[in-house]
């Protein structure tokens, strides 16, 4: 199918179904599921509306040649069209690629220290921050569910909900290990030290998408520790679940209600087993990602913040920005994040073109 009949084809089913939704009289699971599917068509329809304009005054330009009054002006709007004709084309285009049925989920983010001690938990805390920064701009919800403090304030190990629309759409591409290299404030030498962290970025699952059978559980309680051991809760609030046949815990200490951290401990079990479950029934579609910008393999070191120098590289697409201070604190991760979203565009773009 060509591209113009792609068009058309999606220009006639939104014209349909604003007809149907304009004669229903709402409500039912069909009303829901049309006004959605409208919804998610909308932008790419508006997007076709704004390259069909282009196009046609592209050619009421080129019939203005001929004036001699007109010709320098039409020159100037041909050349600017022709600038912006091919750029709307590759918006439209990127707008008709199959949607990852996650993308506009909020996530379960898990940071895990790696290889490098106290520094590696350090780090790990700071990429918690990071996150949490990144998500109060784009005006999403963070909530640390679960974290596991040292001493001298790094982390062990911590989970965080970020809800919002499309946060899984712009976090995904984050899983893997983050290496940092620098002199740590424990070394006296000066020397420069290299230590990681373990990111995972899950989407988070509805009740409809993962079916967990009670007697599939184990659940424990045990009292809130904070850093370095210390119980800060005399009650047994804290809760671990262990889904026996697939091996995977999850834990949540952070409420003084037990209910409230089974429940937040259940919603980070059904995220893993709803991620485990999309790997598995997608062998294609991991392996279409790992020729593009990352297989999310946690163990794929993806990227280095390297402190000296002031620069973050990422190793998925060769992108290197002096900007670390900016993207640690947040404000600058999405001159990171958004080339590879755009690298991904353009390998789903190529394999479609094949």
């Amino acid at each position: 199918m060509s591209l113009e009949e792609n068009l058309s084809r999606v220009v006639a089913r939104y014209d349909e179904l604003r007809s149907l939704l304009s004669s229903s009289t709402g409500g039912g699971e069909d009303f829901v599921r049309m006004s959605k599917e409208l919804s998610d068509l909308t932008p790419i329809v508006e997007a076709i509306d704004a390259l069909n304009d282009a196009k046609a005054e592209l050619e009421d330009s080129k019939a203005l040649l001929s004036d001699p009054d007109m010709k320098d002006l039409a020159r100037e709007e041909i050349d600017r069209l022709e600038d912006l004709v091919p750029t709307l084309e590759h918006q439209v285009k990127v707008l008709l690629l199959p949607k990852d049925e996650a993308d506009d989920r909020g996530v379960i983010l898990e940071v895990r220290a790696g290889t490098g001690g106290d520094e590696a938990a350090l780090f790990a805390a700071e990429l918690l921050r990071m996150y949490e920064r990144h998500a109060q701009d784009h005006g999403w919800r963070f909530e640390v569910m679960d974290v596991n403090e040292t001493d001298i304030g790094g982390l062990k190990e911590a989970s965080a909900s970020i809800s919002g629309k499309g946060v899984f759409a712009k976090l995904k591409f984050e899983s893997g290990v983050h290496r940092v290299q620098r002199v740590p404030v424990t070394e006296g030498g000066g020397r420069i030290h290299t230590s990681a962290a373990t990111v995972a970025v899950l989407p988070e699952a509805e009740e409809v998408d993962v079916t967990i059978d009670e007697k599939d559980l184990r659940i424990d309680t045990y009292r809130s520790q904070g850093a370095g051991g210390q119980h800060v809760n005399t009650t047994d609030s804290a809760v671990r679940i262990t889904h026996v046949p697939t091996g995977v815990v999850t834990q949540c200490q952070e409420e003084k209600s037990q209910h409230k951290n089974k429940a937040k401990a259940m919603k980070m079990l059904m995220a893993k087993l709803y991620d485990t479950a999309r790997q598995n029934a997608d062998d294609e579609r991991a392996a279409a990602r790992k020729s593009q910008v990352g297989s999310g393999d946690r163990s794929e070191r993806i990227r280095t913040y390297n402190f000296p120098q002031g620069r973050v590289t990422d190793h998925r697409i060769g992108l290197t920005l002096h900007r670390l201070p900016e993207v640690m604190a947040g404000t600058a991760l999405d001159e990171v994040i958004d080339p590879l979203i755009a690298e991904d565009q353009a390998a789903r773009l190529a394999e479609l073109g094949r």
